[in-house]
């Protein structure tokens, strides 16, 4: 089963990086391990949101995510690594397909 599990895990690691890739503002790159992501937000920093707020620091980005995706990321700043925001992709393929598609709606809805 471990091998099934870990096919299952890279191909929503591949997922995930392929999609904020894909997604204005965002940036990732592919880790070797661990069952999260680091997303670098540095493009979205200075960006309002729909209701004029500015996206200052990547707790920002997270509140922003929260409040308009419905979508909960962890600030790299807790790490360390301002400006990332970290996602696990150890869930199902469907839910990270929803939260990618909120997450990209969000950004686009930047100005």
């Amino acid at each position: 089963f471990l091998a099934d599990l870990n096919e299952v895990l890279h191909e929503r690691r591949n997922m995930v990086v392929e999609r904020f890739n894909a997604t204005p503002g965002l940036s990732c790159r592919k880790p070797s391990g661990a069952f999260y992501v680091y997303v670098n937000c540095a493009e979205l920093l200075g960006k309002k949101t729909p209701s004029g707020t500015t996206i200052e620091t990547d707790i920002d980005v997270a509140s922003y995510l929260l409040e308009e995706g419905n979508v909960a990321v962890v600030p790299g700043t807790a790490f360390g690594l301002a400006p990332y925001f970290r996602v696990s992709y150890a869930t199902s393929t469907e839910l990270l397909s929803e939260a990618c598609d909120r997450i990209e709606r969000a950004c686009k809805a930047l100005a």
